[in-house]
């Protein structure tokens, strides 16, 4: 393990066993600067009069145990990283030790080798946490220099004390008119960070701006003098590179930002990472008027943005085209509940074990009258920008509640139908009311009915969360967390909620047999699940394989193709008639 020369980290080892503190002092005594501590008591005092970068305990020790001892760590050294060590190798004990603010745990009887490699990834996020508490100490000097200065509150935006749009414009056209006299290029980067309307969605719109303003001030970094940064509100900033020689010059600085963006980023409790769409127009082959040069790059990062996020696209002229399409799909969006356009498909959910149908998830599909067939990541995003997510939303409720009433009138079996609820739909006053409102006119008993939320549309407001959760639970209505792993949502937190069921995300099931983090993972989602008397559906099943891990990981339900990929209704309802397995053999364990 190799370390400045310079500096050498700081180790404090904490262990009542003496044999097992002279074990760790002799591995890193060479490499790190290291002190000792028999009891979490002793560990204190020496905290009190020094700092470390790293603080390695046990958690069963005679007096203070190392759970109790990791937030006065972190209160005496609010930097400094805890491992934690223990002879209990279960995930209960893990889980505990994290809640508790660890970084990480190792076992007894040690490999070294294991926990050398804690070690280094320990002291790595020591630096990140460093670096982010530098960016942080940035951020507020030029809040502070920018608050002084409020005769330019014109032209720099409130919030991230950039230049605002007025400000880039002015400066663009100056850049422009001696570019055409240099017979020089310019370009302009419309750039957009992914996440933030997830952020704003789960953690708020405050820690969205912190978001912002972190961002801001790390693609400060990535300009000249005489390039200009500005923010046009939302979740968009636009650079200006003038006088620039090559096309590859443009390009140099979108990997530049992508790297600034890498470093995590830390907003209040929460951890998470940011990448940027970036559009790409240039003067005078793209545009020679400033609106011109801004509007073609916009039209460029909507195509990044489309292709998947974290990636940058130059303006062609066909982005035209393509945004007169865009302006005609919503326009049709807009008719297709009045035309009665929208459709249901079904996925059967099956209980792992039997293999038998115990549940259906509602799939919207869209028979649009000259597209044909519109798959749901065409218009979805686009119902979601515009609002029209509302109306369909509401529509598939209704539609499904009617649909399963029907199927029971007909004496199919009775099972739950899960409704896919949008964020937006969620953070409306009447949601509750809404849905039993229409549980009544379709005359389906509220037991039948599954609401399916993402982690990210019930972290925003927790209080509000809890009480239009418990009202729809008291009625008799079953709610599941849908994508669940994707989130930011925290254990404590999700205790709280009154939920029924988690549903794994296909990400995570996809490299199951293969991957032993997303194992891992599986695994730690449902022992918690199981520990909160949860229900765990895994999603995307699609091998064999998968099936086997995940009944020896006591997985209760599965939904992916492996069952059966969505279905019209008419193809459900001999599904349902049939009332067999899905398998004619079972799948062994």
């Amino acid at each position: 393990m190799k370390q400045d020369t310079m500096y050498k980290p700081r180790i404090l080892v904490i262990d009542d066993d003496d044999q097992v503190r002279r074990v760790l002092l002799d591995i890193f005594s060479g490499v790190y600067d290291c002190s000792e501590a028999s009891s979490a008591e002793a560990a204190l005092k020496v905290l009190a009069q020094d700092s470390f970068d790293l603080v390695l305990s046990d958690i069963n020790m005679g007096g203070m145990s190392g759970l109790e001892l990791v937030p006065h760590v972190h209160s005496l050294s609010p930097d400094s990283v805890v491992l934690m060590i223990s002879g209990q190798s279960n995930i209960e004990t893990a889980i505990e030790a994290m809640r508790a603010g660890a970084f990480d745990y190792i076992m007894k009887p040690f490999d070294i080798r294991h926990v050398e490699a804690a070690v280094e990834r320990a002291l790595k996020q020591r630096l990140l946490l460093e670096e982010k508490r530098r960016y942080k100490d940035e951020l507020e000097k030029l809040l502070q220099e920018r608050t002084a200065q409020v005769d330019r509150l014109a032209y720099y935006d409130t919030l991230t004390s950039l230049p605002n749009r007025t400000l880039f414009e002015d400066r663009l056209t100056q850049a422009v008119a001696l570019a055409q006299r240099a017979n020089k290029k310019v370009a302009v980067l419309f750039i957009a960070l992914d996440q933030l309307k997830k952020v704003n969605d789960s953690l708020g719109h405050l820690a969205g701006d912190q978001l912002m303003q972190e961002a801001a001030v790390r693609l400060r970094g990535c300009v000249t003098k005489s390039d200009t940064v500005a923010r046009f509100g939302g979740d968009q900033f636009v650079l200006m590179l003038p006088e620039i020689e090559r096309t590859k010059d443009a390009v140099d600085v979108v990997s530049l930002i992508q790297e600034t963006l890498n470093p995590s980023f830390k907003l209040g409790r929460q951890e998470l990472f940011a990448t940027a769409s970036v559009g790409i127009s240039f003067f005078p082959d793209d545009g020679k008027e400033t609106s011109s040069l801004v509007k073609n790059a916009g039209a460029a990062l909507y195509r990044a943005k489309k292709s998947g996020g974290n990636e940058y696209r130059f303006y062609t002229a066909d982005m035209h085209a393509k945004a007169s399409k865009r302006f005609e799909l919503e326009t049709s969006l807009r008719h297709a509940i009045d035309n009665r356009e929208f459709l249901l498909h079904y996925q059967p959910r099956v209980a792992i074990d039997s293999l038998q149908i115990v549940g259906l998830e509602a799939l919207v599909r869209w028979q649009h009258p000259k597209l044909g067939l519109v798959p749901p990541g065409d218009f979805i995003p686009l119902a979601e920008e515009t609002g029209l997510i509302l109306p369909i939303g509401e529509w598939v409720l209704r539609e499904a509640c009617r649909q399963n009433c029907k199927w029971q009138n007909k004496g199919l079996a009775r099972m739950r139908v899960g409704v896919n609820i949008s964020a937006r739909q969620f953070q409306q006053q009447h949601l509750a009311d809404t849905v039993m409102m229409i549980l009544e006119e379709a005359e389906l008993a509220p037991e039948f009915l599954e609401l399916e939320l993402t982690e990210s549309s019930i972290m925003s407001n927790a209080e509000a969360t809890i009480e239009v959760l418990t009202k729809l639970q008291t009625s008799g209505v079953s709610i599941s967390v849908d994508d669940f792993g994707t989130g930011f949502s925290s254990l404590s937190y999700l205790k709280r909620l009154p939920i029924d069921s988690l549903k794994v995300d296909q990400s995570f099931v996809r490299e199951l047999a293969t991957d032993p983090d997303d194992a891992a993972l599986v695994m730690a989602i449902v022992s918690l699940a199981h520990t909160l008397r949860l229900r765990v559906v895994a999603e995307g099943v699609e091998t064999e394989e998968q099936l086997r891990f995940l009944r020896l990981l006591r997985c209760d339900e599965i939904q992916g193709y492996l069952i059966s990929k969505p279905l019209p209704v008419e193809g459900i309802e001999q599904l349902l008639a049939a009332q067999r397995p899905l398998f004619h053999d079972a799948i062994p364990v």
